[in-house]
């Protein structure tokens, strides 16, 4: 059985938190910022909880619970 290797991709993009949830970032926060209001920049700056449907997805990616 070869080893379970970790998506880079996937790690680059998702945390797993303390208590074990998929957390995200928002998209769109790089481009084009200076036309943005203070509140839209505010709120690209949290964390989100990844929705339940896409759980098992990433969880496949992230073998190891590693991010």
């Amino acid at each position: 059985m070869p080893k379970l290797k970790t998506h880079k991709g996937a790690a680059a993009r998702f945390r797993i938190s303390s208590t074990g949830k998929l957390l995200r970032m928002k998209g769109h926060r790089s481009h084009l910022r200076r036309k943005k209001s203070s509140k839209v920049k505010r709120q690209f700056s949290s964390k989100l909880l990844v929705h339940s449907s896409d759980q098992d997805r990433i969880n496949r990616l992230l073998p190891n619970g590693l991010s």
